[in-house]
């Protein structure tokens, strides 16, 4: 890692402001990233606590509102306030606090904070700069806006579910034991808060709301998948590890001799050397023979979609590998994806995590010391996830231990008492933007990021992801390829009319839509003359390499920053810049494997199915966002660039981090349950009668998300099914019973339309959502209302699909103004217009064939 000393203040990024988390577990992530970067983050509990207190597992399991693993996990560094916000004394009081704030987080569903008099209409007349951030599971408003959900019914309405589990049982959730929905939609409000708190440091010096959705978040998780129906695509279905496309069952995860491993067998150009040093292993130890070893893995893809290879081949090469694996432990596989450089992870349990050599050499844990732990109220240490990134001149300093019930009301109301009267009250100082006066509030609706210039060498999902949002919120964002080495994403389906051309990728245009690109030869020593005048252009660098890879080209952050001080240069790998994994190579699949999401996801009797695809692809990016944000936030009081080192499994852990708790505290391992629940019983995916709305993408394969959250959601389901006898079971008794009752509702949902069903169950005040593919998420009226799906122009195709973002701006929302770029598509413009070449010298360039 470089040298974090610099002359900077000594501050973290976030330290000058204040932020006020009213959210529940529904949104208390989102707060936890901000309080990790700094920010003085008030926890503003009712007067029983947050509901996440409530949450198991507890520490000794024992029930208590202060050993909740989930609270602790989400809400150190906090400072906890109670207050009635139905009592007017509650709500005066968080209107003074309103004043006094920079941001306000809330998860309370649309609607009920306008009822208590504290919506952002309200309190933005209170307060004009305040950034309003509302987490909702459908967003503010829309057809669906006031549906009751659960975490599995909003993972239904995603499309991600429908291809994560065993193709002959229904599809399961992500995350077992451990909820991913509004995980996914507070990581990603984080980044949406700082965007907005950079508008109004830097043009109007006013804030707004942000309307975050849970479902647009999560749809994320299906890599672009979504977009199959509307581009003329064939969806894919679920295949327990990988999944099913054209009939090709892509295997990502296989039995070895002590567990399962996750294993990247794929083709095309981006896949072709590591599919060849996999087969060469394979050879070498007798499993195959030289002609299988030497398949053509650059065209095999395409090979098995036009029948030049027949799938029963491809099915020989899977029985093969199966073979081979079982002879390997999860031990001897690591070892050869570092030494052969092969795309393989084992599956890890939270014991291997916890037990990781890689987080023990990056110093990452974090162990805090805090009482009601060992079950007689004496302190010990309980081991925490750590930061979610490096930050060389602001690094995250480690947080203390969560707070107790209303442990800072009387500190944090003394604040408020200081304040004078008759004057506005502030809590901290606003600091007026470098070269911009913002004290006449001016209600600007240009893009926040209109000033922002980003360098991008990201590629595949998660770095594109990343800087899809700041191009979407108006940067200007140069993305460098290269033609004699293309991206991977271009050879990724779902293809537009299942064209296998890297033009017509959906998900390299979704990733990289807004965007301009160049084709330069990086391998060419020439061609990196013209890089550094980028990096001289840029405000933000941002780069997927392996480690060293940008110092390979003379162009890593010591280079850099001896050229460029005030650059930020963010880096975006699998397991970070340093440690013993450093040099694992791979894609969101592998970081997902080795951080513990494969294992608790699937069925008990069977071997795990893990998430759908590339897990931690889907997920990084919204921490990336806040990192770079934070930069920036930093760069703009000091005029100090500097360098972010970002683990995709780092930051993922925070999302499993009660697991890691239930291990580090409880000693105990999340299994997998299927579709089961701590707290809600029955809970369940149960197959429906085909809807007279959509063709399954495969027969008798309809399916309906059903959860009652409480007692009252229990009665009106068992009414309606004509199972009142049943109506007075208690949650734990039909947690006892869950067999029974699946059983019950299963054979009354078979006989009903899904669709018709999910529309009684929501009338009843019953979570319930149909399980959507494509077909089904493009015509959902709420993503029509929320515009999620776009068409935009293309280069080549004329216009295109892509998603809109998932996120929205009261003032000065997003725009996505084109697709992804296609090869070298602003070659031209770029090196006269952004570079000042002229004719001669592009010449010079071409010549010497480096704009390819």
């Amino acid at each position: 890692m470089p040298d974090a000393s610099t002359d900077s203040e000594n501050a973290s990024m976030l330290s000058p402001f204040r932020v006020l988390d009213l959210t529940d577990e529904r949104g208390h992530l989102c707060g936890a990233i901000l309080a990790q970067m700094g920010a003085d983050v008030i926890a503003v509990e009712p007067p029983e606590g947050s509901s996440a207190r409530r949450m198991a597992p507890f520490a000794g399991d024992v029930p208590d509102p202060e050993r909740s693993l989930h609270h602790w996990a989400y809400n150190r560094g906090k400072r906890s306030v109670v207050l009635d916000l139905a009592d007017d004394d509650g709500a005066e009081t968080l209107r003074d606090l309103a004043a006094a704030a920079d941001i306000l987080i809330e998860s309370a569903g649309p609607g009920q904070m306008e009822a208590l008099g504290l919506g952002y209409g309200t309190l933005s007349e209170i307060n004009p700069e305040l950034v309003y951030v509302s987490i909702s599971p459908f967003g503010s408003d829309g057809p669906k806006a006031d549906w009751a959900v659960s975490d599995l019914t909003l993972q239904a309405s995603a499309v991600n579910m429908a291809m994560t589990g065993d193709s002959d049982r229904a599809p399961v959730r992500t995350g077992g034991l451990f909820p991913q929905a509004f995980h996914n939609a507070a990581s990603e409000a984080a980044g949406a808060a700082l965007i907005a708190l950079w508008e109004r440091q830097t043009v109007s010096g006013l804030g707004q709301h942000v309307d975050m959705s849970a479902q647009q978040s999560m749809n994320q998780a299906c890599q672009s998948y979504a977009l199959s129906t509307p581009l003329g695509a064939t969806p894919p279905t679920r295949h327990a590890g990988g999944v099913l496309v054209e009939g090709l069952h892509v295997q990502l995860m296989w039995p070895c001799k002590d567990g399962h491993a996750s294993v990247t067998f794929l083709f095309g150009p981006g896949f072709r050397a590591f599919t060849q040093s996999l087969m060469d292993w394979v050879c070498e130890e007798g499993f195959c023979d030289e002609a299988t070893r030497d398949k053509n893995w650059t065209e095999y893809a395409m090979m098995l979609l036009d029948g030049r290879e027949p799938i029963s081949e491809y099915e020989r090469l899977k029985q093969i590998l199966h073979d081979f694996f079982a002879t390997k432990t999860k031990a001897e596989l690591l070892d050869a994806a570092m030494s052969r450089r092969v795309l393989i992870t084992p599956v890890w349990t939270a014991d291997e995590v916890v037990d990781s050599h890689q987080l023990a050499a990056r110093d990452y844990w974090e162990t805090v010391t805090q009482e009601l732990v060992d079950g007689d109220g004496s302190p010990a240490e309980v081991r925490y996830p750590g930061r979610y990134a490096r930050f060389s001149a602001t690094p995250m300093q480690p947080l203390g231990p969560p707070p107790k019930l209303g442990e800072h009301t009387a500190e944090v109301l003394a604040e408020l008492d200081e304040q004078s009267e008759g004057e506005a009250i502030r809590a901290r100082p606003r600091i007026e933007a470098t070269g911009a006066d913002v004290s006449a509030q001016t209600a600007s609706t240009a893009r926040p990021l209109e000033n922002v210039k980003v360098l991008d060498f990201m590629w595949a999902m998660a770095g594109p992801a990343a800087a899809r949002v700041l191009a979407d919120y108006g940067a200007d964002i140069i993305r460098v390829e290269s033609e004699t080495r293309l991206e991977v994403a271009r050879s990724l389906q779902p293809f537009r009319d299942d064209i296998g051309d890297p033009e017509y990728s959906a998900l390299y245009n979704n990733m990289n839509a807004g965007k301009r690109g160049i084709c330069l030869d990086m391998s060419k020593a020439a061609a990196l003359d013209v890089i550094w005048d980028l990096i001289d252009w840029a405000d933000v660098i941002v780069e997927s390499f392996s480690p060293k890879g940008m110092a390979g080209f003379g162009m890593g952050w010591e280079q850099v920053r001896e050229r460029r001080p005030d650059v930020i240069m963010a880096s975006s790998c699998l397991m970070g810049q340093t440690g013993p994994l450093a040099m694992l190579a791979g894609f969101g699949t592998m970081a997902a494997a080795i951080s513990g999401f494969f294992y608790p996801v699937g069925w008990p009797d069977r071997a795990p199915c893990g998430p759908f695809g590339a897990y931690t692809d889907y997920t990084s990016p919204r921490w990336l966002v806040a990192a770079v944000m934070g930069a920036l936030e930093h760069r703009r009081r000091t005029g100090e660039g500097q360098y972010i080192d970002m683990s995709q499994a780092e930051s993922a852990l925070h999302l499993m981090a009660p697991a890691v708790l239930d291990r580090t505290v409880n000693g105990r391992v999340a299994h997998r349950v299927g579709n089961r629940d701590r707290h809600i019983a029955p809970q369940g995916v149960y197959q429906t009668a085909a809807s007279d709305q959509f063709h399954a993408v495969v027969p008798d394969d309809s399916w309906i998300a059903i959860s009652c959250v409480d007692d009252a959601q229990w009665q009106s389901l068992a009414a309606l099914m004509g199972r009142g006898d049943l109506g007075d079971l208690t949650v734990a008794e039909r947690q006892e019973r869950h067999d029974e009752l699946d059983e019950v509702i299963a054979g009354w949902a078979r006989g009903h339309d899904g669709v018709a069903l999910m529309h009684r169950l929501q009338d009843i005040g019953v979570a319930a959502h149909i399980v959507q593919n494509s077909p089904e998420y493009t015509v959902d009226p709420q993503v029509i209302h929320r515009g999620q799906q776009v068409e935009v122009p293309h280069a080549k195709q004329g216009t295109t699909i892509v998603d809109a973002s998932r996120f929205a701006l009261s003032r000065t929302p997003a725009q996505v103004t084109y697709g992804g770029p296609t090869l070298g598509e602003h070659t031209f413009d770029i090196l006269t217009e952004v570079l000042g070449y002229d004719s001669d010298r592009i010449a010079e360039l071409a010549v010497a064939e480096l704009l390819a």
